[in-house]
């Protein structure tokens, strides 16, 4: 069934669409590693990502703030939404995500460290914000199970991001400080996604590439206690993980791609770029099937995402993707 396109496409710009900056800037970083196996080719494909990555995110948050202005209510129904609401992490996320491509690309600056105190600060405030939602309990915007979904993972995934170009800036006590949070908060919420899953069975069918958003934690994580001076075999138990909720989220993968092509998709971007990135990080000193295995998972990474790229490209030309939403009524919080 083809959607109609909206009269007001720009009223549902929701803050998922930052998702394709975080993908972006994941596969930048990605080749940025693959320079040691592929050459200043490698460098110079990161380089033209992470360009096409600064140019999403102005243009999505110069939209986001038109939007603002022009459709409030939108915005507001967002940030009351018991699922959209995380997605807003994503912002300040991408913004740490920028600083860190810069940084890696082309050494730190006080530009780079400025970008990354900025996303490292809103991403701290976005994730009190989104955990202070579950002290209102069973309440309007509080704590619903239909709302405890793979998204949740955002806010986490931003906070442990912040090592990976903090400690070259010359911040790992702040660094490690957030790490920390992300840490902690990771097996919290995927207990909760468990009991989730056992209450009331698994989310939407149009949210099932949300799923691959549980390779990030692990794979963001490894790369994070790498960064920070951890010795390699806690690396490798990381990737384990990352593997595993890989290879768990890929037996949804014939359902997911038979699902009308949304925003929604763009969840396989980072996850998947962030599990390469550490798959190459890895393999720098180990075995050489290792290195070409890193290669292998670029690859299919980056053929991946170029599929979101064209998926979007085309959706936006026939109107399929800036459109409502509805609400399911098992995610409407019951009033106290």
């Amino acid at each position: 069934m083809t959607a109609t396109p909206s009269p007001t496409p720009l009223k549902f710009l929701v803050p998922g669409w930052f998702a394709i900056a975080m993908g972006l800037c994941g596969l930048s970083l990605a080749w940025s590693r693959a320079v040691p196996s592929l050459g200043e080719l490698a460098g110079a494909i990161a380089l033209a990502v992470g360009a096409l990555a600064l140019a999403v995110f102005v243009v999505l948050g110069g939209l986001s703030l038109l939007r603002l202005q022009r459709h409030p209510e939108a915005v507001v129904e967002d940030l009351r939404h018991p699922i959209r609401h995380a997605f807003v992490a994503a912002i300040p996320a991408s913004v740490v995500l920028l600083a860190t491509v810069a940084t890696t690309l082309t050494g730190p600056s006080r530009l780079a460290l400025a970008v990354w105190m900025l996303g490292a600060v809103a991403q701290f405030a976005v994730t009190v914000w989104v955990m202070a939602r579950w002290l209102k309990g069973n309440r309007e915007g509080g704590f619903v199970w239909a709302g405890i979904t793979p998204v949740l993972f955002i806010p986490i995934v931003g906070n442990v991001l912040t090592p990976l170009a903090g400690v070259a800036l010359g911040q790992p006590e702040w660094s490690a400080a957030q790490f920390g949070v992300g840490v902690v908060l990771w097996p919290v919420t995927l207990m909760l996604l468990a009991v989730r899953l056992g209450q009331i069975g698994l989310w939407p069918d149009r949210m099932l590439a949300a799923t691959f958003i549980t390779v990030a934690p692990p794979s963001v994580i490894g790369l994070g206690v790498l960064q920070l001076g951890a010795p390699p075999l806690l690396g490798w138990a990381l990737w384990g993980l990352g593997l595993f909720f890989l290879c768990w989220s890929a037996t949804l993968f014939k359902r997911v791609v038979a699902q009308p092509f949304s925003i929604a998709f763009w969840g396989l971007s980072f996850p998947l770029a962030a599990f390469t990135a550490l798959t190459l990080r890895l393999s720098e000193n180990a075995a050489p099937a290792f290195a070409h295995l890193g290669v292998v998972v670029l690859a299919l990474t980056s053929i991946v995402i170029a599929a979101l790229v064209l998926g979007t490209v085309q959706g936006l030309r026939r109107g399929s993707l800036l459109v409502a939403e509805p609400t399911p009524a098992a995610m409407v919080p019951t009033s106290a």
